[in-house]
């Protein structure tokens, strides 16, 4: 329960990669923290509301309204109760949008109004990951002082080999962990 108390957001985007969210979310709940899942529209065609709700025992936050009553989502709000925004999987259209402040989803509207630490993990074809675009992106979104976990190199969905897979969820969550202990030590 090394997260006891810590308040996270986990911002799922459509990536094949997306049903690792599932573990994820598991595993930082396992380990005491309390998560808000954020979705972009997209991502309810690679895994559904109703897992990541279930899971979580919240609902899962997607668009600025709901449909029935107009509540509101308040992306503000969520970006001050937050301890951490985690983006996982990120696509490179997202980063795209997080390094250029277009806010056209709650998920990057809540990336800008966040005033905790961000950590991104990348999931995309290799070819994407290194196209120049993406490259710079992620230098950009560095240099806001969001923190990139690498993406791991192996079997991706395209059947291709590379450098591209979202890192296992598992090695994620210990990176939290970690992070949450360094700035307790500080």
């Amino acid at each position: 329960m090394q997260l006891q108390g810590k308040k996270i957001i986990l911002c799922v985007t459509g990536s094949i990669a997306a049903y690792k969210a599932a573990y994820l979310l598991r595993g930082l709940l396992k380990q005491g923290a309390e998560v808000q899942v954020v979705m972009t529209p997209y991502a309810k065609e690679f895994i559904s509301l109703l897992t990541l709700s279930t899971l979580s025992g919240r609902p899962v936050l997607s668009d600025f309204f709901t449909k029935n009553d107009g509540l509101w989502n308040s992306h503000v709000d969520l970006g001050l109760w937050a301890d951490l925004l985690l983006v996982a999987p990120a696509t490179a259209s997202t980063m795209g949008k997080m390094a250029n402040g277009i806010c056209d989803n709650l998920l990057v509207t809540t990336y800008l109004s966040a005033k905790c630490p961000v950590m991104i993990a990348p999931a995309m074809d290799l070819d994407m990951f290194q196209h120049p675009s993406t490259k710079r992106n992620i230098e950009l979104l560095k240099s806001y002082g969001n923190i990139i976990i690498e993406p791991a190199t192996g079997e991706l969905a395209s059947g291709l080999s590379g450098k591209g897979r979202m890192e296992e969820p598992d090695v994620i969550v210990n990176r939290i962990v970690d992070f949450f202990a360094e700035k307790k030590n500080c």
